[in-house]
């Protein structure tokens, strides 16, 4: 079985209000200095490997449904496990 994780995230000249808030409520706190822009995240588990073809479709998966291609971006990309080395990322 493997894990595929989605990242999405705002296209940098979208307007992100909560990354707007958590970034104020930092500097509020005390930490200065840091930006933040909020997005989402997918885990993804598939029967048998992350060959890929089905990278191919969870890129298109992504596509059609978990970003809003608009005014998202996304990630594609195999979470290794702490026995196997790190696979191949595919960004759109």
């Amino acid at each position: 079985m493997a894990r595929v994780v989605v990242d999405v995230m705002p296209k940098p000249e979208i307007l992100d209000p909560q990354g707007k808030a958590v970034t104020g409520a930092l500097g509020r706190l005390g930490f200065s200095g840091i930006s933040v822009r909020q997005g989402k995240r997918f885990e993804l588990e598939l029967d048998g490997e992350a060959t890929p073809e089905r990278l191919a479709e969870v890129e298109k998966a992504a596509e059609t449904l978990l970003a809003n291609t608009v005014i998202e971006t996304f990630t594609v990309r195999v979470e290794a496990d702490s026995e196997e080395p790190a696979a191949a990322e595919v960004t759109a």
